[in-house]
């Protein structure tokens, strides 16, 4: 403002629709805002470094903003609150695993199952759930995360509650697959979640809806504490079903990915959605026109193996194959541990049982329980220590301690402590591989772009199931041979993970989700609204 002229004062806007290079031309789209009575000729005056800008001139230097620019302007609120919530239900599913635990036993005594048969018992939820984990994730990358989630629930659920009719073991062998061939399926929701969460909170916001599936385990061994003695298993199986019944209910509310109908071309559809969520959140949507970074082919499999990608792959598939082969090897060791009462008495109790008869069994009983429900507790403390860590000191890290951990602890269980030691051990073991499994849904989905997102979690989903289908043979069977043999063996495989999480190539702490794979890694959110206040837009 010139001395002499009156003091009020001119503010330029550039409205979202025009670019910074519009003012070249004669006509440059800047709507000036003037007071009433000030003369035409005063000079207009610019907004200063840090000066707010009105909500209704958000995003006011692009022309255009993509999905994760908006999930980012939105924020998070009330709409993410809501989801964390209704997808946690559908993660929950940890009671269809956490029954595995307490049902071979039952059933080996009920029925006189051998324990190859016990084992294969638990095998066969993991067959299903290997063979379906890369078509659910085919499923939601061509037809859209909330149809794959939905399909895979109900399907789950459906099995679930006929399962606790079986009459015989064939029976409840193939349905008890067909659970695991649904549950397959849920991992998806992880997909769905991450790409409705700002990167500031997605870290932790991941971890929180692990909370349910901490949340399952401690209710699923609850249950069985009030059910088992009464109504007996059958009835059990049925009752587990409850979380993903209540999830079926709800899911109707659940939105397809904004990210997803951007990238199959229903750009619509997408920016209703987030309206819809800056509605709920009451936060200003960014102004300008939705666009996508590329338009790509969806789901191909080659596209995990790019030059990019390929170490990347590599790695976590063995990385989510130790995380189960440990978790649930440890969940079945606990019971056999706990049945014999340390690792040196398992060995003598083991030849001693092969002395009197091969279908000598043992009930669980109300000590075992209440040891088993200690265990299960850990995995409050495991989502604590990885929510306080993963931020800290990165994904790949967090991955890595988590191994090391319940290695040292699996080595541990070599000397003969007694029974409270053990549940400490035990405790303590299962908290760091549980947190460990954690960072790797944290990690997967923020690794791969939005194409190949779903696939991506899906195959090391897959991968994960082999190790869980391999982990009953060892916590089982092996365990009948060796136990020191059997520790060893878990122990070991941890270390190779660890080591395994060194090597990952990416780290993704900080870092937005990837849109394209075209694109260099994280150049999305590294470029986009990086500028400090005092930096210039133009």
């Amino acid at each position: 403002i010139h001395p002499g002229v009156c003091a009020f004062r001119v503010v330029k806007f550039r409205r979202t629709g025009e670019s910074s290079r519009s003012e070249e031309d004669g006509i440059s789209g800047e709507h000036e805002v003037q007071i009433e009575g000030v003369r035409p000729e005063l000079e207009p005056v610019e907004l200063g470094d840090g000066a707010a800008v009105p909500k209704e001139f958000a995003n006011p230097t692009d022309d255009t903003f993509m999905v994760e620019d908006a999930v980012e302007a939105i924020g998070f609120g009330k709409f993410q609150w809501k989801l964390s919530v209704i997808t946690g239900l559908a993660w929950a599913n940890a009671m269809e695993m956490m029954i595995l635990s307490i049902l071979a036993p039952q059933l080996h005594c009920e029925w006189r199952l051998p324990s190859w048969q016990v084992a294969l018992l638990t095998s066969v939820v993991f067959v299903g759930m290997m063979s379906s984990s890369t078509l659910w994730g085919n499923i939601s990358d061509q037809y859209g995360r909330k149809t794959g989630l939905k399909i895979s629930v109900l399907w789950t659920l459906y099995y679930g509650i006929l399962s606790g009719f079986a009459p015989i073991y064939s029976w409840i062998l193939v349905l008890r697959g067909l659970v695991g061939f649904g549950i397959g399926g849920v991992p998806q929701s992880v997909t769905l979640y991450a790409e409705f969460l700002p990167m500031k909170a997605r870290a932790k916001c991941i971890l929180l809806i692990e909370v349910f599936w901490a949340l399952g385990t401690v209710f699923e061994v609850l249950l069985a504490v009030v059910v088992m003695p009464t109504l007996g298993w059958r009835w059990l199986l049925i009752l587990s079903a409850l979380p993903l019944l209540l999830f079926a209910v709800l899911c109707f509310w659940l939105p397809e990915s904004a990210r997803y109908d951007v990238l199959s071309g229903n750009q619509e559809k997408a920016l209703a959605t987030l309206k819809r969520i800056a509605t709920e959140n009451g936060a200003p949507m960014p102004l300008g026109k939705l666009v996508v970074s590329r338009q790509e082919d969806r789901g191909k499999m080659r596209d995990l193996f790019t030059p990019h990608f390929r170490w990347t792959t590599l790695l976590l598939w063995f990385i989510w194959f130790s995380n189960a082969f440990s978790y649930y090897g440890l969940v079945l060791l606990t019971t056999e541990l706990f049945q014999a009462g340390d690792v040196c008495s398992i060995s003598s109790r083991r030849q001693e049982v092969k002395a009197k008869c091969s279908l000598t069994c043992e009930y669980l009983t109300e000590e075992d329980y209440t040891d088993l429900l200690w265990t299960t507790l850990s995995e409050f403390p495991g989502v604590l220590v990885t929510l306080w860590i993963i931020d800290r000191i990165g994904r790949k890290k967090t991955m890595a301690l988590s191994f090391l951990v319940f290695s040292f602890c699996s080595l541990l269980l070599f000397l003969c402590v007694g029974r409270n030691v053990l549940t400490v051990l035990l405790f303590i073991a299962r908290a760091f591989i549980s947190g460990g499994f954690q960072a790797a849904y944290v990690y997967t989905p923020e690794v791969y772009p939005t194409a190949t997102r779903a696939l991506g979690l899906g195959t090391c989903s897959g991968m994960a199931r082999v190790g869980a289908l391999i982990t009953p043979f060892i916590a089982q069977v092996m365990l009948e041979s060796s136990v020191y043999l059997t520790l060893l063996v878990y122990s070991g495989c941890c270390l190779l993970a660890a080591l395994a999480s060194c090597f990952l190539p990416i780290e993704t702490k900080g870092r937005g989700l990837q849109e394209s794979s075209h694109k260099e890694w994280g150049q999305e959110m590294v470029g986009r609204g990086s500028h400090s206040p005092g930096e210039s837009q133009e």
